[in-house]
């Protein structure tokens, strides 16, 4: 790989990392609102959706680490 497309790729992994903090300032919104649940609503339904809420955006959090990683072995390649 040239160094033209090496530069591109990296612009591309620093793009994508700067995604990952609006993620994980609303995944730690929503483990906030969790937090704050009382007892009887974060056992219930609204808790539930809200723990699903913040899993998926964990997941999220994980993929994108995972196609940082991937991109970053093209690069070394």
């Amino acid at each position: 790989m040239n160094k033209a497309r090496r530069q591109a790729l990296q612009t591309i992994i620093n793009k994508i990392e700067e995604l990952k903090t609006p993620l994980e300032i609303l995944r730690d919104e929503e483990q906030d609102t969790l937090d704050n649940m009382p007892e009887s609503i974060r056992d219930g339904e609204r808790g539930e959706r809200t723990e699903s809420s913040i899993q998926s955006i964990e997941d999220a959090l994980a993929m994108i680490d995972d196609v940082i990683e991937n991109i970053t072995e093209a690069i070394s390649a």
